[in-house]
């Protein structure tokens, strides 16, 4: 969901002063990158409103989405 993912985790992991996990980058992410974040919950925010009465997708929520990503990004390094 986010353009240049990987880009952005490395500049988020240089920034990071302590050792690297999961909440550490999600926290400078969020502090490095407020427009890609608010991208992302617009983009969250639009596609429950778009969601028909009745039918369910699953969608996560955009902390939940965000860690995922960061956690499978921190295993391949």
């Amino acid at each position: 969901m986010i353009i240049n993912q990987e880009e952005l985790f490395t500049k988020t992991l240089e920034a990071l002063e302590e050792k690297a996990n999961e909440q550490n980058m999600f926290n400078k992410f969020l502090e490095l990158n407020p427009k890609e974040w608010k991208k992302l919950k617009i983009t969250f925010s639009k596609f429950n409103r778009s969601k028909q009465f009745g039918k369910t997708i699953p969608l996560p929520k955009p902390e939940v989405a965000l860690r995922k990503e960061i956690r499978i990004w921190l295993t391949k390094q």
